[in-house]
């Protein structure tokens, strides 16, 4: 705020009175507005960058994921082959073989980082994800029962896991639901929700056979081996519809982030947008989980991650999803080479690097006093 020296000292007021912004706060955010077509929105330019910067990270760690093998590829070749150039022994290696596993691993973790980018905002809590809430528990114990027990009436993992995480996910809701739903609640019942399934998964993994119990374990710790174009093809069509959904919900939530009452009173409708969060947030947890199981942690860690290079209140789903892809490439490259000779699953590789993340979550929402 700025007034004219000389009016303080005549008592005239010669000066003008206006409000000032600081320079992070002018370069924050700017708001647009177009006449054609009737587009209006605002522009955050650290956003813009830090999304700028994790693409260039992805395409890098897939370059590098598709370039590790056998046969050693350097990265200038492999962004020739994707792009469609090089020898035809290049082509084949890196475009059949190697990029499937790769995009898998990309697609998921998108579909990761969105979700718990989504969850946490909707129930403004930095420890709400599927995996804490049991929807991965839910998809996966609907993908073991159709190994173990038989029982995919033809319809794939891809199927089952959705009516796991749909189920579980409706679940919660339900339990949750006194006369309308709240973040605690969910948190709390989803947390009962997993160890449900979580006991329902190991009485399965009992019970099948030798072969079965371990073609389940091996799908239930999160891995990319072996995956090929049938467990990419669906979760890139799934993303297709999925990632613009969850940002057109990304404006509706906002206003949850002020809490319920104010949420009612802006003309929010909090309930419906609740479920349309949900929903839409179980898809990308389902068919992720399908294609490479529960990786454990990355829709934790991915949005908060995100949220602190964006320097946003809440989790970006954007910023969220290419976090969550940069941190599966990377973890799958780890996995690979950390033992010579032996491929880790990707997911023993981010719950180790996860469980710190969840540990420093917890202490910082204990000391602010948030915990519930």
């Amino acid at each position: 705020m700025t007034v004219s020296t000389e009016s303080f000292r005549t008592g005239k007021t010669t000066g003008s009175l206006r409000t000032e912004k600081s320079p992070a706060a002018r370069t924050a955010a700017r708001p647009f507005r177009l006449a054609f077509p009737p587009v209006s929105g605002t522009l955050r330019p650290r956003q813009i960058a830090v999304c700028t910067a994790l693409v260039v990270a992805v395409f890098v760690a897939l370059c590098w994921n598709v370039s590790i093998g056998e046969y050693g590829i350097p990265l200038t070749d492999v962004a020739r082959a994707l792009t469609g150039s090089g020898d035809p022994g290049t082509l084949l290696v890196v475009q059949e073989l190697r990029l499937p596993r790769a995009m898998t691993g990309l697609l998921a973790g998108i579909a990761f980082g969105m979700s718990g980018a989504l969850f946490q905002t909707m129930t403004r809590n930095p420890l709400a994800s599927p995996d804490m809430i049991g929807l991965t528990q839910g998809a996966g114990t609907a993908v073991v029962a159709g190994i173990v027990l038989g029982w995919d009436f033809g319809l794939g993992t891809q199927a089952l896991g959705l009516f796991g995480a749909l189920a579980s996910a409706l679940l919660v809701y339900g339990l949750a639901w006194r006369r309308g739903t709240t973040g605690y609640r969910i948190i709390l019942v989803g947390i009962g929700v997993s160890w449900i399934c979580l006991s329902v998964t190991d009485f399965l993994l009992a019970r099948g056979g030798r072969f079965q119990a371990q073609a389940a374990l091996g799908w239930l710790v999160g891995n990319l081996n072996g995956r090929d174009w049938q467990q990419a093809a669906p979760l890139a069509a799934s993303l297709v519809v999925l990632v613009p959904a969850a940002l057109l919900i990304g404006r509706l939530m906002r206003t949850l982030q002020l809490g319920d009452d104010v949420a009612k009173g802006l003309g929010t409708r909090v309930q419906a947008v609740r479920l349309t969060v949900l929903l839409t947030g179980v898809g990308l947890v389902a068919f992720a989980t399908a294609a490479a199981g529960p990786i454990a942690f990355v829709a934790l860690a991915a949005p908060q991650i995100a949220q602190r290079l964006c320097r946003t209140a809440w989790p970006p789903p954007l910023a969220g999803g290419l976090t969550g892809a940069a941190i599966v490439l990377a973890s799958d490259v780890l996995a690979r080479e950390l033992i010579p000779g032996t491929e880790l699953p990707v997911g023993i590789v981010t719950g180790v690097l996860g469980a710190p993340v969840l540990l420093w979550l917890l202490i910082r929402v204990n000391r602010a006093g948030s915990g519930g």
